[in-house]
């Protein structure tokens, strides 16, 4: 009975190594924001205290069946045995145990993690507003006067602030290498911060239904490992003949259109960004 315990054990304790290593492949990996990373660990703490109960439980399960078999003819027959102090003990101090550090931990992370909490660290910041539409997504570097459709730029190590909003219908911005996830609502402004660790070409998508064009609704991320080659690509952009100097060019783009290409504009209106929430805040007022 104990050879085929210890082997069972042994089983399992293999298994799960294995998955455990797939997991930290599959998620540090692939984790190359400042935010991202600290997701990850978050997970992997969690993870691990669950395992404090799982991992008992699947013993006791695999210890019981074998003790209390019916062919082990080394078991001990108790029938009067209706209490122990030391298991009552354990069954209620332990969970309770793990609720307050859950509950500890849902607090602070929660106010570390806020996609809205400034992270001052990082001195030197880029601002892009972001307006989600019927199916891409459109950047705005207000301080540059240009801007991007499905296709955002920044340099590596650089605070990223995004002012989101919608010109349709609610919809998720999310960049899954690099963190948190951010609803765009019409007429509200929301923000989120970032930071890429790396230089590279990611993927961002849209995680909400928004239409039948929502499936291609993505966008290419590509970072740069120096803002040389940054600025760069912003005087790509300030050569680009297709303006977006007034609101009604604008209006263009809010038409729905599927499977939209990459394109650049010039001559950007700094305050496209907040026209947009106003002209949402003015119909529902009237």
């Amino acid at each position: 009975m104990i050879k085929n315990f210890n082997l069972l054990v042994f089983i399992f304790i293999v298994f799960f190594m294995f998955i455990l290593s797939e997991i930290k492949t599959k998620m540090f990996f692939n984790s190359y924001g400042y935010i991202r990373e600290q997701e990850n660990h978050l997970i992997i703490i969690l993870f691990l205290t669950m395992l404090l109960v799982i991992i008992p439980v699947i013993i006791m399960t695999i210890f019981f069946s074998i003790k209390y078999n019916e062919n082990n003819k080394e078991k001990r027959y108790t029938p009067n045995w209706d209490n122990s102090y030391f298991i009552e003990s354990t069954i209620w101090i332990v969970p309770m145990i793990i609720i307050l550090f859950f509950s500890f931990l849902s607090i602070h992370s929660t106010k570390k993690l806020d996609p809205r909490r400034n992270i001052n660290n990082f001195h030197k910041t880029l601002e892009i507003d972001v307006i989600s539409l019927d199916w891409c997504w459109l950047f705005i570097y207000p301080n540059y006067h240009v801007a991007s459709i499905n296709e955002v730029v920044f340099p590596a190590n650089t605070l990223i602030k995004f002012n989101l909003t919608s010109g349709s219908v609610m919809n998720s911005f999310f960049i899954p290498n690099l963190g948190s996830q951010i609803y765009t609502m019409p007429g509200a402004k929301t923000n989120l911060y970032l930071i890429s660790k790396y230089s590279g070409v990611y993927k961002g998508f849209s995680a909400n239904y928004s239409g039948e064009g929502f499936s291609n609704m993505k966008f290419s991320v590509l970072i740069f490992k120096n803002r040389n080659n940054f600025l760069n690509w912003i005087k790509k952009l300030k050569q680009s003949k297709n303006f977006l100097n007034n609101y009604r060019k604008f209006s263009y783009l809010k038409i729905p259109k599927k499977n939209r290409q990459v394109e650049y504009f010039s001559n950007v209106y700094p305050k496209l960004f907040y026209n947009v929430i106003e002209e949402f805040n003015c119909k529902n007022s009237n």
